[in-house]
């Protein structure tokens, strides 16, 4: 049963690998074998972190690049191929949430949260699935939200980037799961993370959202280790299209 797991010999990319979620993917997919590669906007992050991932006797490697900007998007594919020649596991991590209220919201803030939300990441897919292709066996891991189905205030261009998250996530599963390439998502609920540091800043309010879950607390990172490695896995072979919702039963309520 633990082979199902197991991610020896696999590579994964991450995207928004310096902070968050996306590190918490690097510890948890190296621990469970994965040789991993680290993208991210901040090299000295980065590089902290693969050293990090040194100490504890893991293989890591790190990509600098801004990945809105995506002409660059050929160069850093190929940089990060250049470590191990393949990717088996992308997690598609790298977000942005600009807090807006609809009337404030520009037409630039609007393309830059859907451009680094639901842009790249497809078409970061997109240039890897060849690769993985080849192999006959790859995973996507896409970031959908709680906004993904729920309206929360000053977040309308953050929700409909999210929400066309879930509905991406279930066409590259349609589009590639035949060829052995599995496409999921996680909906995280409330992390301490920096995209939610203006919420955990507010005692009362971080307070009132632990009670709005099931279990009665808002989430740590580690609660997102275990979906991740199963997502990446070969336990979830036959899993796809689908987005978790790793909330607390916050959408439960």
């Amino acid at each position: 049963m633990t082979t199902l797991f197991n991610l020896a010999g696999k590579v994964a990319l991450i995207t928004g690998a310096t902070s968050g979620i996306g590190t918490q993917q690097a510890y948890a997919l190296s621990a469970a074998g994965a040789a991993v590669v680290l993208l991210g906007r901040r090299e000295d992050r980065l590089h902290k972190v693969c050293e990090d991932l040194h100490q504890l006797g893991r293989e890591a490697s790190y990509v600098q690049a801004d990945l809105i900007n995506e002409s660059e998007l050929d160069r850093v594919v190929q940089q990060c191929l250049s470590f191990h020649y393949k990717v088996d596991i992308l997690c598609n991590t790298a977000g942005v949430n600009l807090r807006q209220h609809a009337d404030d919201v520009s037409v630039e803030g609007w393309d830059q949260t859907l451009a680094l939300n639901l842009k790249i990441p497809f078409f970061l897919a997109q240039k890897l699935v060849p690769n993985m292709r080849e192999r006959g066996w790859g995973k996507i891991i896409n970031v959908a939200s709680l906004q993904s189905e729920r309206a929360f205030a000053n977040g309308i261009a953050y929700g409909a980037s999210k929400g066309g998250v879930s509905q991406l996530t279930r066409a590259m599963a349609e589009a590639w799961s035949v060829d052995g390439i599995n496409c999921n998502a996680i909906a995280p609920g409330f992390f301490p993370t920096e995209l939610t540091q203006a919420v955990f800043d507010q005692e009362e309010l971080s307070g009132k959202l632990a009670e709005q879950t099931a279990i009665g607390r808002n989430g740590e990172l580690s609660d997102l280790d275990g979906v991740c490695v199963f997502l990446a896995s070969h336990a979830s072979d036959y899993v796809t299209g689908q987005v978790i919702y790793i909330d607390g039963g916050f959408t439960a309520k």
